[in-house]
């Protein structure tokens, strides 16, 4: 049931899937499917956890085996596009536009960005010594949120670049800023 689901949100987006098409395409009833998940919402839910652990565990992983901070964020962020290639369908779900605003959903994919927002902050914050917190943080969120741009814009266009070379375009265009802000 959770493989089905996890397709047709990829492929169609949360606003776009019901319950019935879910219970047909599995081909059990919807209320079997009601009694496994209880809503739509639970059962995206369900999807975003696990597309979520996937990409935490690959980030996570390239973060922590890295040799010294300056890898590890390089690591981190071929990873995270990396991920996207390998899996595209988690990638969809993750990054859903069709979600509604504002609710549990969305708080649950919030959350999840917010664990990778934590690792390259560490990360960050060893390439940064004697910055503060906040500012790795910031720094962390502004990385992050170049690689979902740049994950967008690679599905879009996947014969111009593979995954690799967009995520070592990333990093060779932030890190002379970051070696820059290191030295101040």
């Amino acid at each position: 049931m959770l493989d089905v689901a996890h397709a047709l949100f990829a492929a169609r987006g949360f606003g776009a899937v019901t319950m019935d098409e879910v219970a047909a395409e599995v081909g059990v009833t919807k209320p079997l499917l009601y009694t496994y998940f209880g809503n739509k919402e639970r059962l995206f839910l369900a999807c975003v956890a696990r597309g979520g652990t996937k990409l935490q565990a690959a980030v996570t992983e390239a973060f922590t085996t890295a040799p010294d901070p300056g890898e590890s964020l390089r690591s981190g962020m071929r990873a995270f596009l990396e991920f996207l290639d390998a899996d595209r369908a988690a990638w969809q779900v993750l990054y859903d536009p069709t979600v509604p605003v504002g609710g549990e959903i969305e708080l649950e994919m919030d959350r999840h960005r917010e664990q990778l927002a934590a690792l390259a902050a560490a990360a960050v914050q060893g390439v940064l010594p004697g910055h503060s917190a906040a500012e790795a943080d910031a720094m962390a969120h502004a990385l992050l949120g170049a690689a979902e741009g740049l994950g967008r814009w690679w599905l879009r266009n996947t014969e111009a670049l593979t995954a690799s070379e967009v995520a070592d375009l990333l990093i060779t265009t932030v890190e002379p800023g970051i070696a820059r802000r290191a030295r101040t």
